[in-house]
C-alpha cells in the first residue's frame, strides 16, 4: 500500500504555531531579567549618624547686662599734673594766697600788668593773660545772654590795699574787715589775676544779692570757660576765711578753672590739699 504524501499545514496552523513560540520566547526572557534582577547584591544599610547632644544654653537674668573683664590696673589714671604749676610762686597763675599763705615778698607787683578795656567804675589793671580772658568773657555774656558786665575791683598794690584794709577796719572793726577784706601782702587783688565784676547797672554789685541776678548766675556757670573760679563761695568760710562774695573772680587759667569744674572741688585749698585758712 502506497503512503500518501503528508498535508502541508494549513494556514491557521502556521499562524498558532507562531504565537506559541512568541508568547514562549517572551516568558523566558521576562524570567531571565527576574533571575538578574535578585541575583544583584542588595545595597548596604544607610548608616545613621548618632543624634547630637543638646547642648544646655544659660537662661539670661531679666534686665542683667553682661560684666566687662576688667585687666588688673586697667583703671582710670587722673593724668592732671598738680605740680606742673607753682602754687608759691607770686608770678605763677596757679598762687594760692590766703590768710595762711601771704605773698612773697609781701609788696609784690606783676610785671605784665596792663588796662583792662571794659567797662568798669574804677579803671581796671590786669595781668595781660587774665586781662585777655576777661575781654573774652564780657563779650561771651553780652553776645550769649544779652548782659553787660563791669568791673568793680582788679589789681591792688600793696599801698592801695593799706588803704583799703584800713578804712574797712575803722567802720566795721578788725573781726568784721577780716572777713571780707584782706590784709596788705595777703590780697588776691595784689597778684593782678583777680576781679570783682558785677552788673553795669551797679545792681548788688557789692553784695551778696549779685548771686541772684542774671549777671551772677552767668557768672557762676560759666566763669569757669574763661579759666576764672569762683573764690569765695557761700559754704567755704571756714576754709578760705571769708565770707561769700559772688563778685569776686580769680583768674587760675582753662586748665584748671576746668579741672575743679569737672571734680566739683571749688577752693584752691581743697585742690591742692592745703590747710584751710579761717585766721591769720
Amino acid at each position: 500500500m502506497t503512503t500518501p504524501p503528508p498535508r502541508p499545514p494549513s494556514t491557521r496552523a502556521l499562524r498558532n504555531r507562531i504565537i506559541l513560540a512568541v508568547a514562549a520566547a517572551a516568558v523566558l526572557a521576562v524570567a531571565l531579567i527576574a533571575g538578574m534582577i535578585s541575583a544583584r547584591p542588595a545595597p548596604a544599610p544607610a548608616t545613621t549618624a548618632p543624634a547630637a547632644t543638646p547642648t544646655s544654653t544659660p537662661t539670661p537674668t531679666p534686665g542683667a547686662r553682661p560684666q566687662p573683664t576688667r585687666t588688673p590696673g586697667a583703671e582710670a589714671v587722673d593724668t592732671f599734673d598738680k605740680n606742673a604749676r607753682s602754687i608759691d610762686d607770686p608770678a605763677s597763675i596757679w598762687v594760692v594766697v590766703n590768710k595762711q599763705r601771704p605773698l612773697n615778698p609781701l609788696d609784690y607787683v606783676p610785671a605784665d600788668l596792663v588796662d583792662v578795656p571794659v567797662d568798669h567804675t574804677w579803671a581796671p589793671v590786669l595781668r595781660k593773660e587774665a586781662s585777655d580772658a576777661v575781654v573774652a568773657m564780657f563779650t561771651a555774656a553780652a553776645q550769649e545772654a544779652g548782659l553787660e558786665l563791669a568791673s568793680n575791683s582788679a589789681y591792688r598794690s600793696y599801698s592801695s590795699q593799706v588803704e583799703v584794709y584800713t578804712d574797712d577796719v575803722e567802720h566795721n572793726g578788725q573781726a568784721a574787715a577780716d572777713l571780707s577784706t584782706a590784709r596788705p601782702g595777703y590780697s588776691e587783688h595784689q597778684t593782678g589775676l583777680t576781679m570783682d565784676i558785677g552788673p553795669s547797672s551797679g545792681n548788688c554789685s557789692l553784695n551778696t544779692c549779685l548771686a541772684d541776678t542774671p549777671e551772677g548766675q552767668w557768672l557762676a556757670a560759666n566763669g569757669w570757660r574763661f579759666g576764672f573760679i569762683l573764690r569765695y563761695p557761700a559754704d567755704k568760710t571756714e576754709i578760705t576765711g571769708y565770707d561769700f562774695e559772688p563778685r569776686h573772680y580769680r583768674y587760675v587759667g582753662v586748665e584748671l578753672s576746668t579741672r575743679m569744674h569737672e571734680t566739683g572741688v571749688r577752693t584752691l585749698e581743697e585742690f591742692f590739699g592745703l590747710p584751710a585758712a579761717p585766721t591769720y
